[in-house]
């Protein structure tokens, strides 16, 4: 019955405005990108992050921090990085959730802007179902195969 009640309950997803979520968020990112990918620590956290990024927050529909996200301007329009979904909670619209939450602040806040990503090879078909196409060729970050995709 749990079960069949959290499917009434959609995911839910916000922009940050408190340091317990921001620490949800980033205690997310280390599980997925340092601890699952093995992606260097100091990579993972960047000087963005506590200087001109917005970070967002997903919780499954128990509440339970599930996924987190940021963007920010940069010379070429906005950026979405650091996308991350815990593993027990994948497939489960938690991207999606988080992904419309961003999309939506940012055409409040800058409407006309350029919108592209860096998307692991992995996350290509989710994000080529919410409109981005991939640009270019591929490339490695942090050792892991990429492509740019462009809203």
């Amino acid at each position: 019955m749990t079960v069949f009640i959290s499917l009434l309950m959609p995911a839910t997803a916000y922009r940050i405005t408190d340091l317990r979520d921001l620490d949800a968020a980033f205690t997310i990112r280390e599980k997925v990108f340092v601890e699952e990918q093995g992606v260097p620590f100091d990579l993972e956290n960047d000087e963005h992050d506590r200087r001109d990024a917005r970070h967002y927050l997903a919780r499954a529909a128990d509440g339970t921090p599930a996924g987190a996200a940021r963007w920010r301007e940069t010379n070429n329009g906005v950026k979405l990085e650091r996308f991350a979904v815990l593993a027990d909670f994948r497939n489960q619209a938690i991207g999606a959730t988080l992904l419309h939450a961003v999309l939506a602040d940012i055409r409040a806040e800058l409407p006309e802007a350029k919108v592209y990503l860096n998307a692991q090879l992995r996350a290509i078909p989710f994000y080529e179902r919410h409109g981005f196409q991939k640009e270019g060729e591929m490339f490695e970050e942090a050792n892991i195969q990429h492509y740019k995709m462009v809203l």
